[in-house]
């Protein structure tokens, strides 16, 4: 099982007891873990499962997966960063929701993602937690531009909320719960 590309390595959860008390490393370790829980999610999935909704919302699997990758390079990107990018939200206009092209494999949107994963752990490296967002992407003034460790806070937060979607999906789909 090959998930975390910075490791090689499924990531573990880190437990309380674990002496992590610096800041950096406590965000970047659980936001590494729940990347890590995502992909673990989809694993044994069929193609067929992983492009059915499940849900009244009628999000799949594999959109959630792509929507991540958006929220990397939305917020640590474009939003820290203040890098142009396309495609900011990865929707499909007339739908409303998150966008798989027809051709789109799911290898190619896993790609995408540990490819979206590893440019942000790239951006986290290079900066300060402190350190707030430049102006020219999503934040301009006079809006408030949040500092790293804020930023990181929200891409934990959203995580976890889909790790936990991803729960409910699974479960439907073969009953596999937990972990």
């Amino acid at each position: 099982m090959e998930h975390d590309a910075a490791r090689g390595q499924p990531v573990a959860l880190p437990e309380p007891g674990d002496g992590l008390t610096d800041p950096r490393e406590l965000l970047t370790t659980y936001l590494d873990f729940y990347r890590d829980t995502i992909l673990r999610k989809l694993d044994g999935m069929s193609e067929a499962d992983l492009r059915q909704s499940r849900l009244p919302s009628g999000w799949t699997p594999l959109q959630l997966l792509k929507h991540l990758a958006h929220v990397e390079r939305r917020w640590l990107q474009w939003g820290f960063r203040g890098e142009p990018i396309a495609q900011l939200w990865g929707e499909d206009d007339a739908r409303g929701r998150w966008a798989i092209e027809p051709g789109e494999s799911s290898g190619e949107i896993r790609s995408f993602f540990l490819d979206s994963c590893d440019r942000s752990r790239r951006i986290v490296g290079s900066a300060e937690l402190g350190e707030v967002a430049r102006s020219g992407g999503r934040f301009n003034p006079p809006d408030p531009h949040p500092a790293l460790i804020g930023i990181l806070f929200h891409l934990l937060q959203e995580y976890a909320r889909h790790a936990g979607h991803l729960d409910v999906v699974r479960e439907l789909v073969d009953g596999t719960v937990g972990e």
